[in-house]
């Protein structure tokens, strides 16, 4: 069922949907085109509703019921994102997005499963104290660490940086400093939906395919619309997908 206007008296003001839509697990990819694939994976799937980036879905996989709402680019609106979805419902957050890679192993098409971000955006520390870490639930981790190895990719675990910076200015983004640290990757998301989920008390956890190496991004060679990339964001999406059905047995 899609809302109308005329309903918005009892919708969340920017998901707009209603307190209760979303079933207990929920995929939050950044991007609306990766939610409707997403949706197209499951049975009985309904549109609730499409609001600026924010498009939401819920349907069936595998006997469970998931909800599906896309967050957009950035910490901002994954936070806002995140906390309308618990308010909706949601329990458990999978985010399913695409990273840059920090490191030299970890390559285009690989998937990386989070498990915590470091918190270089400005949204968070609006949030929690900047010794809070953003950790990634233990237990929603490994479902994604054993389903990501039932595609067949490579697959690696370890720390994701969240930067609100795609493009360099005048100032350097910092990377090699978070490549020297061991960061395997960096994206824009994962520590707004894990501060989030910290202080409402649901789990969250992130599953990224590699669609670059963010090092070399600012000088031009990036390119995401590749065979290589698309085969990795489908093969994400059935290692979250099968994620919240282990979560939920």
């Amino acid at each position: 069922m899609a809302y109308t206007r005329d309903m918005a008296g009892a919708l969340l003001p920017t998901l707009c949907i209603a307190p209760g839509d979303l079933p207990e697990c929920v995929l939050v990819p950044g991007d609306p085109q990766r939610a409707a694939r997403i949706a197209d994976r499951l049975t009985d799937a309904a549109t609730l509703a499409q609001n600026r980036e924010f498009h939401s879905y819920k349907g069936v996989y595998h006997g469970r019921e998931i909800g599906v709402v896309s967050s957009g680019v950035g910490a901002p609106g994954a936070a806002i994102c995140a906390e309308e979805a618990v308010q909706a419902g949601a329990r458990v957050l999978l985010r399913v997005g695409t990273a840059g890679s920090l490191q030299d192993h970890v390559r285009d098409g690989h998937l990386v499963v989070a498990t915590a971000a470091v918190r270089c955006e400005g949204t968070t520390a609006r949030l929690l104290p900047g010794e809070w870490p953003a950790l990634s639930d233990p237990d929603v981790l490994t479902a994604l660490w054993e389903t990501a190895g039932s595609t067949g990719r490579e697959r690696h675990r370890g720390v994701v940086v969240t930067l609100d910076l795609f493009y360099q200015g005048v100032l350097d983004l910092g990377l090699d400093t978070w490549t020297t640290c061991g960061a395997l990757a960096v994206e824009m998301e994962c520590a707004a939906i894990f501060c989030v989920a910290a202080i409402r008390g649901v789990r969250a956890g992130a599953i990224l395919a590699v669609d670059g190496d963010a090092r070399r991004a600012s000088g031009g060679d990036y390119d995401p619309h590749r065979d290589v990339v698309t085969d990795a964001i489908d093969a994400e999406i059935t290692a979250a997908l099968e994620a919240a059905v282990a979560l939920g047995s």
